[in-house]
């Protein structure tokens, strides 16, 4: 259920717009009024969804993206990092150095550049909202997934920090921490993680996309005026602090 013509005027960068979480948060924008560009490895946007192909591991392509959709749509008000990999589902002493740096890549230091490079036009402009999806991995750490659970707890703090840089300029930033979503990522998750992460959620299931979409549009929106740096728990009952 949508919320009417809530971002009408506002133009929304999504990172991972191509699928699972952040498709269904473009969709949901797009249907309340937002101009909506996806930035993805994947030509795979939603209908309506300004395509953009990049890499958000590369700060050159970001630049670019974000460069792109401000000259198609106009300056970007929303920004949505929703990129990410799982990882490899190893112990701690196999994960090798590749590995730990590809998940860091992608999932710290993506949003890091994809921050950076909207913070000066929103500070410009006195408005903006960020929201970053972190995990329930970056609070609590879950087994055999040591590189995805440090990143996911860099996003957080990452979070923190630029909420509290922006605090004063009309830019709010928040996370949201999901448990696990039903979504494609996991075709990359072994079973068992799966099975770990499921029985620890309280409401026994899955979480679904369009349940997160819901909360990051909230965060998105300017109905959030007096929350800046802080993580947002949607983990079915795993996490309640």
């Amino acid at each position: 259920m949508g919320n009417d013509q809530r971002f009408a005027g506002r133009v929304a960068l999504v990172t991972g717009g191509s699928s699972g979480i952040g498709a269904a948060v473009a969709r949901r924008l797009l249907a309340e009024g937002a101009r909506v560009a996806s930035l993805d490895l994947h030509d795979a946007a939603p209908e309506g969804v300004l395509a953009v192909i990049g890499d958000v591991a590369d700060s050159g392509d970001v630049e670019e993206a974000v460069a792109l959709t401000t000259r198609e749509l106009g300056h970007i008000g929303v920004l949505v990092c929703s990129a990410g990999v799982p990882g490899a589902s190893l112990p701690t002493v196999a994960v090798r150095d590749d590995e730990w740096q590809r998940v860091m890549r992608v999932n710290a230091d993506g949003v890091f550049y994809c921050n950076r490079a909207v913070i000066p036009d929103m500070v410009e402009h006195g408005y903006g909202r960020i929201v970053n999806v972190a995990s329930i991995a970056g609070k609590e750490g879950n087994p055999m997934a040591a590189a995805y659970s440090a990143s996911k707890a860099a996003v957080i703090a990452l979070t923190k920090a630029i909420g509290k840089d922006l605090a004063t300029t009309g830019v709010v930033v928040n996370c949201v921490a999901p448990a696990v979503i039903e979504t494609p990522i996991l075709d990359g998750v072994s079973a068992d993680h799966i099975e770990y992460m499921v029985e620890r959620i309280p409401m026994g299931r899955m979480g679904e996309p369009d349940e997160v979409a819901a909360l990051v549009c909230w965060l998105a929106s300017d109905e959030c005026s007096f929350s800046t740096g802080a993580t947002f728990d949607i983990s079915g009952g795993r996490a309640v602090y």
